[in-house]
């Protein structure tokens, strides 16, 4: 009849011929050991890597003229760097360096910012030419034979430079000083070395994509089950996503509280393209593309939508947009939107975005611009106590009158002439 046969484990007495591994798919380990070879191969090869992670900055000195006279020794300082895992900092000497000279030369240093001991490195700085004609003052190592290698700096606070950089006679009547402000560019190059073995086989591995094939649930509606309604628009999404991503959707639509039955969430106090931005985000694990979101290709909607979305991040507790929003506030901030997003820094707890804030508005040459904007007067209202903190940075400004111009001052399109902000929706 042909009926189904148990195969069990040891020799068959039927094959007698099969001999007593027959059954197995494969050999035992033990037998294969003499189709390998246990011996190493006789030659073998390695080779020592040594070359340079580069990285620059740019230091624009404001206010030249302001900063002589402070003292032989004394320096003004830019925002410290990383390049090869280090921190570094460009020190600018307006009286010089050392009193040997009596002030009569400007000094100029790269200096190790952070921990390390002998650190090597190849340096380049650069005082820039303003005239346009190219004419650069370089000291560089870089593209070079250095007779004794990369310099070393061997703690913290060591540093590179030149006492006698640059004649301060000559330098207040060159082209290197133009509107009171000298622009120094540097280059430092970290030395680093490793060994690499010889490598057998190349196996291109594909980028992660699963954010495509999730992102392409939401885009095309199939298997939904919960939708949104906000301002007047339906946005169906898949509860098992929207759970995985927000611990607050995850108590509303499987915590104990839930509703069997729903089936539609109103959502309140939130705007259709910004809620379209979250969902967006929570498929997609990226910023949507603002211009295609709402039509505009403008800074200051750009800004607005930001703001917006950090809002709704921290209301989902989406710790990773709310990041996000506050990195991209940071790069845009401007005259007529800083009071409005520092209000919201104030509020959603965001203390990077709220320094870089409060440095922007204490600079002298904003403050008078921001405290003119609407959106100063609701920061008044809303946070008033962020107007103590205000004064405090205003007061350390006034302490160092010479500070490297960090921000842009432009008013984004979309306020007045004044700075004034405009239509908040989007």
């Amino acid at each position: 009849m042909g009926a189904g046969r148990v195969c069990r484990g040891g020799p068959s007495s039927a094959h007698p011929a099969a001999g007593a591994g027959a059954g197995r798919p494969f050999p035992p380990l033990a037998a294969s050991s003499s189709a390998f070879p246990s011996s190493a191969p006789s030659e073998t090869a390695s080779t020592s890597v040594t070359k340079t992670v580069n990285g620059s900055h740019h230091f624009k000195i404001a206010g030249y003229s302001l900063s002589k006279g402070i003292g032989v020794g004394k320096f003004i300082a830019s925002e410290s760097f990383n390049v090869g895992g280090f921190d570094w900092a460009i020190y600018f000497y307006p009286d010089g360096k050392s009193g040997e000279d009596g002030a009569a030369y400007v000094s100029l240093f790269i200096a190790l910012a952070s921990e390390g001991t002998d650190v090597r490195a190849l340096f380049e700085l650069t005082l820039v030419d303003q005239s346009g004609k190219g004419q650069d003052k370089v000291h560089t190592h870089f593209g070079r034979s250095l007779e004794s290698g990369p310099y070393t700096l061997k703690y913290r606070g060591s540093m590179w430079g030149y006492k006698r950089f640059f004649k301060r006679t000559a330098l207040e009547t060159s082209d290197y000083l133009k509107d009171d402000c000298l622009l120094v560019n540097c280059t430092v190059g970290v030395v680093q070395s490793h060994t690499e073995g010889p490598k057998i086989y190349t196996i291109p591995v594909p980028r992660s994509n699963m954010a495509l094939h999730i992102g392409q649930l939401l885009t095309s509606g199939k298997r939904t089950d919960i939708a949104f309604e906000v301002d007047g628009e339906m946005f169906p999404a898949h509860k098992v996503i929207l759970s995985a991503r927000s611990p607050v959707f995850r108590a509303q639509l499987f915590g104990p509280m839930k509703d069997k039955n729903m089936k539609c969430i109103k959502i309140e106090d939130m705007e259709a393209p910004v809620f379209k931005a979250l969902l967006h985000f929570m498929y997609w694990d990226e910023l949507p593309d603002i211009e295609e979101l709402t039509g505009v290709n403008t800074t200051w909607v750009s800004t607005l939508m930001a703001q917006h979305l950090l809002a709704a991040a921290d209301r989902y507790a989406l710790e990773r947009l709310k990041l996000l929003c506050e990195l991209k506030l940071c790069e845009d901030v401007a005259i007529n939107t800083v009071a409005n997003t520092l209000a919201l820094a104030e509020q959603h707890h965001c203390y990077q975005l709220k320094t870089v804030c409060l440095k922007f508005v204490a600079l002298p040459e904003n403050l008078k611009a921001v405290m003119q904007t609407d959106g100063f007067d609701y920061l008044q209202q809303s946070c008033p106590s962020l107007l103590t903190e205000l004064l405090e940075y205003v007061a350390k400004v006034g302490d160092h009158s010479v500070s490297p111009c960090l921000y842009s001052t432009e008013v984004l399109d979309g306020g007045d002439a004044n700075g004034r902000r405009v239509k908040p929706r989007i």
